[in-house]
């Protein structure tokens, strides 16, 4: 129930020049960039479920219960009242109204369970616009979703898939034939070898029946409770996948121990732990020794899912930063209104229209059955993660700051959004790894060099800058680049393609001030500082 109107009239002075409260609004149609995106890309089968999620997901309830979640982290339960072992994360009630209302839209299968245009689009749409209520949920959601893209071809796994597409939240731990529906989980890391999951030590020996049993630990798991994960582990034949579930098939908990829960800077509503596995019960996937090469379709997709929960992120704050100075004045002025804070209005707008270009392009190449098209998904993919997730904390922070101190209060929003905005750039592959996986990419696969070539070359002849800025980028493309410049290449790659979606797409004062603002040869982190010509009012007038 909305909350009745707070007092203005205080005992020593009234409290005016306030803006009214963010929470009622439908945060997809407000959100025009986005919904453009999901027209072009997908069509109105994904604008009809975005406008229903947008609703539920900008009331007063759903926003209460992204805040609570996040200020009653889950905790350990490692053992029972008289010493038995149960290695169970609790979780406030909120992040359970959380996941239920997550799988009930299907962010979890959409994209597995219809043949519609954009499938995987509508993945990372409604994943993006259920961050702007609470990201952290998203983790799990997300892991179950790329799932199915490691699982679909394993004969092991079909019940699991049975379970997991068309399922609803089943948060009770017990046999996999009793669940209403599934979630599944990652664990790689370990502390030896961090990204470098080939120096993995944990052993994987096998038992009678095709199973196998793992003893070792894993230094990162996200999101503990699912119901089983996708692990590697060290076989005769060499690093090997697993699917590994939290319950045997005999009805028993698996010998997997919670060590601590990760005390986190941000995620705070969802779990992640250090485990052991003390001869855990488990599936293999694939043969052995090819365990990256099983896994790495799950690493694709949740790199998909970064993505998409960067845009909603840099959207919620955005949203919010916005709502307050069209709210609140200063020196006889709204504070939209003053040139300054225009300026920088319109430039974090602009980078957002840039962001979700770009992202919902990457998502609509996924699922493609054409070569080419699944060639560039696995290079836009890293592209975009690297750039997006890199731009993201500065461009909280700026959205922090145009609050003033509110904004750096915790009863604002903008505190957790910026906690938040640093974590898809370290999950799923650092800054280090995705811009090297990039040159791995350029390297042994000349079809996704040529298929990017291809998509940034419907613009020639459109823009002398953004000509230039291309043919710079493909002469650079077509030689090997020295490591030491990898992060430079992921980096121009990103903004090329943007300059080129943008011109191809968004009304022409967005894509004119983009390319002037980019594909010039000194750059800036700040924002506010636009081109001189640049169109401001036409940005603004974007965002309501």
């Amino acid at each position: 129930m909305p909350r009745f109107a707070p007092s203005t009239a205080l005992a020593t002075h009234e409290v005016t020049n306030q803006p009214a409260e963010f929470a009622g609004q439908n945060l997809y149609l407000i959100d025009t960039p986005l919904r453009e995106a999901v027209l072009r890309e997908a069509g109105p089968w994904l604008d009809a479920r975005m406008q229903t999620l947008g609703a539920i997901v900008g009331s007063e309830q759903v926003l209460e219960a992204g805040e609570l979640a996040n200020r009653h982290p889950p905790e350990l339960l490692a053992f029972d009242r008289y010493g038995r072992r149960v290695d169970e994360a609790r979780f406030h009630p909120a992040y359970h109204q959380l996941m239920a209302l997550a799988m009930d839209h299907h962010i979890h299968d959409l994209a597995w369970t219809t043949r519609e245009k954009g499938r995987h689009v509508g993945h990372l749409a409604l994943l993006a616009l259920f961050t702007q209520a609470e990201a952290g949920t998203m983790c799990p959601i997300n892991m179950t979703y790329a799932s199915v893209a490691a699982l679909k071809n394993q004969e092991a796994a079909a019940p699991w898939l049975a379970k997991l597409l068309g399922g609803a939240y089943d948060p009770a731990l017990k046999p996999l034939a009793d669940k209403q529906g599934v979630t599944l989980g990652m664990a790689m890391t370990e502390k030896q070898g961090g990204s470098d999951v080939r120096a993995n030590a944990s052993r994987a020996v096998p038992q009678g029946g095709g199973g196998y049993r793992l003893t070792g630990h894993k230094f990162f798991c996200s999101a503990p409770m699912s119901d089983a994960f996708l692990t590697l582990a060290q076989a005769e034949g060499g690093l090997t996948c697993f699917l590994l579930p939290r319950i045997t098939p005999d009805g028993a908990r698996n010998s997997i121990q919670l060590m601590r829960l990760k005390d986190k800077l941000g995620n705070r509503s969802n779990a992640s732990a250090e485990i052991e596995f003390s001869g855990a019960l488990a599936q293999k996937l694939g043969e052995e020794g090819r365990g990256i090469c099983v896994i790495i379709d799950m690493v694709h997709h949740t790199r998909l899912g970064t993505i998409g929960s960067t845009l909603g992120l840099m959207r919620a704050a955005l949203a919010q930063a916005h709502h307050h100075v069209s709210g609140r004045s200063a020196f006889q002025k709204k504070l939209i209104d003053q040139p300054l804070m225009r300026a920088v209005i319109a430039d974090l707008a602009l980078d957002y229209e840039a962001a979700v270009a770009l992202a919902a392009r990457v998502a609509k190449s996924f699922g493609d059955e054409d070569e080419s098209e699944q060639a560039f998904a696995r290079l836009s993919v890293a592209a975009g993660k690297y750039w997006l997730t890199k731009r993201c904390p500065n461009f909280v922070y700026e959205c922090m700051e145009c609050h003033g101190g509110v904004g750096y209060i915790e009863e604002s929003p903008m505190p957790r959004l910026f906690r938040e905005s640093p974590v898809n750039a370290i999950w799923e592959g650092s800054g280090n790894v995705i811009a090297l996986d990039i040159l791995r990419t350029l390297h042994r696969e000349p079809l996704a060099r040529e298929a990017f070539k291809r998509e940034i070359e419907h613009t020639r002849g459109a823009d002398p800058r953004l000509d230039s800025a291309a043919a710079e980028l493909l002469a650079a493309l077509e030689r090997p680049q020295p490591e030491g410049r990898a992060r430079w290449l992921a980096e121009r790659m990103a903004i090329v393609l943007q300059a080129s979606l943008l011109t191809q797409h968004a009304p022409p004062p967005i894509a004119e001030a983009f390319r002037a603002k980019t594909l010039k040869s000194e750059g800036t982190g700040t924002y506010g500082i636009l081109p001189e010509a640049t169109d401001v009012d036409a940005i603004l007038a974007r965002l309501g």
